[in-house]
């Protein structure tokens, strides 16, 4: 089976085949390192074991981050959400909750995985084990949302980025959530056309952000970046679901998300030098933590 360097590839090669996302990923992935499905399977279970258990632990009990900056929301939101005010109802909470969990995991220096980075390691694992759980989903399943997530990465690191030192935040939470979404879709029955314009409203729903870490470190605004990424992925969703498509082809929106990150000056792109970071209480807290 070819290798698909785009989005329209992607889709014109799961057609031709008659598979979805994650069988073209799978097949790649046999073919590339010459594995078998059954260990290939084994190994992306650890890989779903590790995201749940980062997306858990910090809903069960506070967890701080080494710094202080961040720590208990995780806990905080899950507590809320057992008053049953919230306000976008039980999956949505529910998966921002497991999105903060994995950021305070990170920060505590836990064991994450970073998908497709450290700091947006929360977007992924909120939405596939949120909507395994809500629908009574098996792990082979979510399994198969990972691989169809990363079909969705790998097109995007070819021709674009996810490093916010590169391309600002919108290439790391915004490739998070794109990738999110496209197994979240499959998840739900949709078709790899249907998951690849997920992939693109996500993009284009976060075009633009910046990416301004406080002291340096993946913790303020990343962590809120999660909560919002996961609810990207999630809309995203429910839209392509819903048959409302992009307008704007995938392959279009990565080339724009990665000239638009090449656009963003450096003070934006990772550095600390802007946005939040260079503010009053943003140079204050690096003060404080770097004496």
């Amino acid at each position: 089976m070819r290798i698909a360097k785009s989005g329209l590839e992607l889709i014109e090669i799961c057609k031709e085949h008659h598979i979805s996302l994650s069988e073209y990923a799978i097949a790649r992935e046999i073919e590339d390192k010459g594995v078998t499905r059954e260990d290939l399977f084994a190994h992306m279970q650890l890989t779903l074991d590790a995201m749940r258990e980062g997306a858990t632990l910090g809903r069960e009990k506070e967890v701080y981050s080494l710094s202080g900056l961040i720590g208990g929301d995780a806990y905080r939101l899950e507590q809320y959400l057992k008053s049953g005010k919230s306000l976008m109802g039980e999956g949505v909470v529910k998966a921002m909750a497991m999105a903060l969990s994995s950021a305070e995991v990170n920060g505590s220096m836990g064991k994450i995985v970073a998908c497709p980075t450290a700091g947006s390691c929360g977007i992924l694992p909120g939405a596939i084990v949120t909507i395994g759980k809500e629908y009574g989903i098996d792990d082979e399943t979510m399994i198969d949302a990972l691989f169809t997530a990363s079909a969705i990465g790998a097109i995007i690191t070819r021709n674009a980025t996810v490093s916010g030192a590169e391309g600002g935040c919108q290439a790391e939470t915004g490739a998070a959530a794109a990738m999110a979404s496209a197994g979240v879709v499959e998840m739900m029955g949709g078709s790899p056309e249907q998951a690849v314009h997920a992939a693109s409203h996500c993009l284009q729903n976060v075009m633009g952000l910046v990416c301004d870490p406080i002291a340096g470190l993946v913790e303020v605004p990343c962590q809120g970046r999660n909560a919002i990424g996961v609810a990207n992925a999630l809309i995203s969703a429910e839209l392509c679901l819903a048959g409302i498509l992009n307008i704007i082809p995938f392959d279009e929106t990565v080339a724009a998300m990665y000239k638009v990150g090449k656009t963003l000056p450096m003070e934006l792109r990772e550095t600390a030098l802007g946005g939040v970071a260079a503010t009053c209480t943003g140079c204050s807290l690096t003060n404080k933590i770097f004496g």
